[in-house]
């Protein structure tokens, strides 16, 4: 069986990249199986240049084949805020519900046609040898005023999704795995993956 490791120590997102490649053939591995790895500081201005940058960190550290995510919420009326600072857009302690909490004071008076917003996800995939690729994927809805749901992790229960007409917290997995930016990224991934791993190796 091939191995991947994910480069991300959220376990939310670790069982969903588990559910998403078990029938794929592959063994997962995040950096929660290496609690001592540092975490890599995320300096891009874009989820893409974060992904790339965790991608190929972790996959020189340990000479494999890795998957990095860099996904956020983006709020039109805060001009795609939190985005990439999505987690820690109130403070360094990574807390959902405070991000939660922050969002919502923020835009407290904003009209509800005017609260669209969309979770984006940038998966960047790197191997020793390979040209790093990136792909991306969105999820559109608007930001609710109050939590609904129990599911999901993050502003999943803020976020209204327009495919499924419920708050993303109220899908369960599989349903959120039919819609999710994440998902839709990884379709992508799943496209481009044969090539990437039969191309040429860099020069």
């Amino acid at each position: 069986m091939q191995e991947v490791i994910i480069a991300t120590k959220n376990s939310g997102k670790a069982r969903e990249f588990e559910r998403m490649f078990k029938p794929l053939g592959y063994r997962v591995k995040t950096l929660l199986d290496y609690p001592d790895f540092q975490d890599v500081e995320e300096t891009g201005s874009t989820f893409e240049e974060n992904a790339i940058l965790k991608a190929e960190t972790v996959s020189k550290a340990f000479g494999t084949m890795v998957i990095a995510d860099d996904s956020g919420l983006m709020a039109d009326a805060l001009g795609g805020k939190p985005g990439i600072y999505s987690a820690r857009y109130a403070g360094e302690d990574k807390n959902d519900q405070k991000n939660i909490n922050k969002v919502l004071e923020e835009m407290e008076s904003i009209p509800d046609n005017s609260r669209q917003a969309r979770f984006y996800c940038a998966l960047a995939i790197a191997a020793p040898g390979k040209d790093t690729i990136t792909v991306s994927g969105t999820c559109e809805g608007y930001v609710l005023r109050e939590q609904k749901g129990t599911h999901g992790f993050g502003y999943d229960p803020i976020f209204f999704a327009e495919e499924k007409g419920k708050a993303m917290a109220e899908l369960m997995p599989e349903e959120k795995s039919q819609i999710s930016h994440r998902a839709k990224a990884l379709k992508k991934l799943e496209e481009v993956l044969p090539s990437f791993l039969s191309g040429a190796e860099k020069r």
